[in-house]
């Protein structure tokens, strides 16, 4: 099963020395407790020697009053007193705790509630030392320490109370070709100017810039920017690039970028650097309408004005969970800001904005344009989001299959009847998990392998924490990995790692892409992975939440984040279904069985789409159906998210950045898959959507054919179980395969179809490549464009010649065009001539029908040659 125990956050002991001069110990009460206070501000604490450990978490240990000498698990209480507001500017947030133990290899866990018994903080996996912070704490908390997995050892627990100290004036500046040392009395600063008007800034209170995440995330460095120039305006040193001014304010040193004109901010400080004994934050300037979004996948939102998100590296898989966080944001304003670093932050996007890591450092590049440009920059420079194989964009199934507790006795095998039931019931299948690495191994990988591939699917498997066999295993035919939170250990460089190495081990044994999933990541995990949110038990909730969880993560440069559909833990039909269908619009999906109990009769159920009968297995076979038809449009998104690092799931404010209604909260449960379908799931056990907000443009119900024109709110959608609200954007040109197909491998390549939404003169570039091998990186693809210009009495559809080769392109293809709300043309022309009426179902026949139900003209063309451009003109 998935490990649930929450890991720790990554603060390296160094983070606790204490500040510069002697420190008051903290006032203890009794010999378990202690009071953190203006006075007192550090407290050192030794447990109990443990013979052995519990093996489990807090609910496995005997109440105080069971063991009052915490002869089981170790309990210490800490008040906290500080007066009010003490938190508003403190870069760490928190006070922060550890826990170190004598042998490394052994495991002691915390967790800390407040006086209520609520969980306000936990580190509780294989790092050492455990670390965490109890948030804007006051109070008294109640620490619970857990001797997990613990032969003979004892552990030193230590807290205290972070102390700030601001930059002073500037004392010494110097420097020339993009390269700059700055200095205010022991604070060292570094500004390196990069290319693209990238700037990279760094500085450290005892004047020594390091740089504990190496190459793990920034693998290349970008160019320098060397033609720069300075000048002093009294106040300030200038510093001239490109299309940026930099401004080193001097009383006191304070820093702020302009836009060439040196007028125009960017982004400006409001207060010097302030750090702490284990802290840095910077303090920004906040724009009237200044908007902010980042910070990686943070659960149940998109939009961070007025709130404070945390970076780190968290096991709430939950609402507010943040286990796919990234040290990143972009703002409106025109920049945007990633910390170098693996410490945890704490980004308050209040007035002014306040950006802290935990750590006595800073070392930040900041990048400008717009909110494209931003996420392009930056995954530039942490790695731009991999090619996935077109199977990766197909349904995945998950499961245990070899002595599965939860199931019965059975073997690797048993997953091709699986695969078969995916087959027979006419649903698309990409990819299998036939393993879950916590003790379910595998037996016949190569036949299991080889009987999938059977069904057009791939063979995968899921490992806990370790990859000693890659090359037997991709040579049996293993094509996809999903890794787990044990990778994590003590940071998040192991995670990233391993993610890479995942991904390397697939294609240094193969010739395929690699396919790995992982479910707690870093800043460069788009490079390497789809990025999973973790455990969840299903609700009308869970589906609420997550629309703008993954949306938002886009934000971030990832392009690959999704959750199990229809959760892990519970079951139900009608909550699977609605789950079901607004997933179909992610780029990748999969369900999770094995786990879950259905909600009303409390037995197990697993999740596959076709087990709750109608007319369940209808709707679901409805979506997974579309889904695969719309591939090529998903894949070429794909495309372009490796090429441009903005991935397929979009909040409207991306694609509408000028629109305010884009971040109001009709638009929040909405999204956009790609420029061309907003999808506004149904979260909630009705068949009426409310509220759903269109922009400004024309939209086309997908269903119905009815239009409406933006900006505009829709209420009272009649959305049925099997009826999904989406809109497609007037203009747009949308690739799709033929009606049936059922997988990439086996679909019908002598045809192609495109559904069309005139309005006036659109484009779109189909992209293609064979699918599965890395040749498209040595430039085997072919892209072909399609022009569309809808003016008066005719639409003209122009498509061009397929331009480029690889493995398997067609030499010649026939071309369906669905073309939608422009009336019973009076005459279609096709390459050679008039186009007849047609008057049969026979899909291999030419020419177009109209139907006056859906408004809907079909287009049927014979095979033409891909590599020449040909037109069809619609007369009305």
């Amino acid at each position: 099963m998935r490990l649930l125990r929450i890991q720790s956050l990554a603060i390296s002991l160094a983070a606790f020395t204490a500040l510069a001069g002697a420190t008051v110990p903290a006032r203890a009460a009794t010999p378990h407790s202690a009071v953190l206070d203006q006075g007192h501000q550090d407290v050192t604490w030794q447990s109990p020697r443990y013979a052995k450990g519990t093996l489990g978490g807090p609910t496995d240990c005997p109440t105080a009053e069971q063991d009052p000498d915490g002869a089981v698990c170790d309990r210490f209480d800490l008040t906290v007193d500080v007066p009010a507001g003490y938190w508003d500017d403190n870069p760490e947030g928190g006070i922060p705790v550890s826990i170190q133990w004598q042998t490394p290899t052994d495991d002691f866990d915390l967790y800390i509630y407040d006086s209520t018994g609520r969980q306000v903080a936990s580190s509780a996996g294989t790092a050492d030392p455990e670390a965490t912070v109890i948030p804007k704490a006051s109070g008294t908390y109640h620490l619970v320490v857990v001797p997990y997995d613990v032969h003979d050892n004892a552990y030193t627990g230590h807290a205290y109370l972070p102390r700030t100290t601001d930059a002073g004036d500037l004392t010494a500046f110097s420097g020339s070709q993009g390269g700059y040392d700055i200095t205010a009395g022991t604070l060292r600063a570094r500004v390196d100017f990069l290319a693209d008007d990238q700037l990279r800034l760094r500085a450290a209170p005892d004047g020594v810039l390091t740089d504990p995440a190496g190459s793990t995330i920034v693998r290349t460095q970008p160019e320098p920017q060397r033609d720069t120039s300075t000048f002093d305006a009294g106040d300030y040193y200038g510093i001239r690039a490109r299309n940026v001014v930099l401004r080193v304010y001097k009383h006191p040193l304070r820093f702020g970028l302009y836009r060439a004109d040196n007028r125009t901010a960017i982004w400006q400080e409001s207060a010097p650097l302030r750090w702490s004994t284990g802290g840095m934050r910077q303090s920004l300037v906040r724009g009237g309408d200044e908007q902010f979004f980042g910070g990686g996948e943070q659960n149940g939102s998109f939009s961070h004005r007025d709130t404070t998100i945390r970076v780190a590296n968290s096991f709430d898989w939950n609402e507010g969970g943040y286990n796919n966080s990234q040290p990143f944001y972009v703002s409106t304003a025109g920049y945007g800001v990633f910390r170098n670093t693996f410490a945890p932050g704490v980004y308050d996007f209040g007035s002014p904005v306040r950006t802290g890591q935990q750590e006595r450092r800073l070392d930040a590049y900041y990048f400008t344009g717009d909110l494209k440009t931003v996420i392009g920059r930056y995954t530039a420079l942490v790695g731009k989001p991999f090619m996935p194989p077109v199977y990766g964009l197909e349904p995945g199934d998950s499961d245990c299959y070899l002595h599965n507790a939860n199931r019965g006795e059975r073997h690797t095998q048993d997953a091709l009847k699986v695969a078969d039931g995916y087959a027979q019931n006419g649903m698309p299948l990409g990819w299998m998990l036939v393993n879950d690495g916590y003790g379910c191994g595998y037996e016949d990988l190569a036949a299991t392998g080889a009987g999938l591939r059977k069904d057009h699917a791939q063979l995968g498997l899921w490992t806990q924490n370790g990859l000693p066999n890659q090359a037997e295993e991709v040579k049996a035919g293993v094509r996809v990995r999903k890794l787990d939170v044990a990778w994590v250990g003590n940071g998040y460089d192991f995670a990233l790692n391993a993610c890479d190495q995942a991904k390397a081990g697939i294609e240094d044994n193969s010739d395929a892409r690699g396919f790995v999933w992982l479910p707690v990541s870093w800043a460069g995990a788009q490079r390497c992975g789809v990025l999973w949110s973790g455990d969840q038990s299903l609700s009308w909730d869970y589906i609420r939440w997550q629309i703008p969880t993954y949306a938002g993560a886009t934000m971030s440069g990832i392009a690959y984040n999704t959750g199990d559909v229809g959760s892990i833990y519970r079951h139900d039909p009608k909550m699977y279904a609605r789950d079901l269908q607004w997933k179909a619009f992610l780029p990748a999906v999969m369900t999770m069985d094995g786990w879950a109990s259905d909600l009303t009769t409390k037995q197990p159920h697993d999740q596959q789409p076709w087990l709750d009968g109608e007319p369940y297995t209808s709707i679901n076979r409805k979506y997974l159906q579309l889904k695969e038809r719309l591939l090529p449009y998903m894949y070429t998104l794909s495309a372009e998210a490796a090429r441009t690092g903005v991935g397929a799931v979009r909040p409207l404010a991306l694609e509408y950045p000028d629109d305010p209604a884009a971040l109001g909260p009709q638009a929040t449960y909405e999204f956009m898959a790609g420029p061309d379908f907003l999808v506004a799931p149904v979260y909630s056990d009705t068949e009426v959507r409310d509220g759903i907000y269109l922009p400004k443009g024309t939209w086309t119900d997908y269903w119905t054919g009815r239009t409406y024109q933006g900006p505009t709110v829709v209420n009272g959608y009649r959305a049925p179980l099997d009826t999904l609200p989406l809109f497609v954007k007037g203009g747009s040109i949308v690739p799709m395969w033929p009606k049936g197909t059922l997988s990439w491998e086996n679909r019908d390549r002598t045809e192609l179809d495109y559904d069309l939404y005139p309005q006036g003169d659109t484009a779109y570039t189909l992209y293609e490549d064979d699918g599965v091998t890395r040749q498209y990186a040595q430039g085997s693809s072919a892209t072909q464009r399609v022009d569309v210009h809808a003016h008066g009495a005719a639409t003209v559809v122009q498509v061009g010649a397929s331009e480029g080769t690889y493995a398997g392109k067609p030499a010649a293809r026939a071309y369906r065009f669905t073309v939608h709300g422009q009336g019973e043309p009076r005459l279609v022309v096709g390459p050679g001539g008039p186009l007849p009426r047609l008057t049969t179902d026979d899909p291999a026949a030419t020419g177009w029908r109209y139907d006056p139900a859906t408004g809907v003209t079909e287009i049927r063309t014979p095979s033409r040659p891909t590599d020449r451009p040909f037109s069809v003109e619609i007369i009305h």
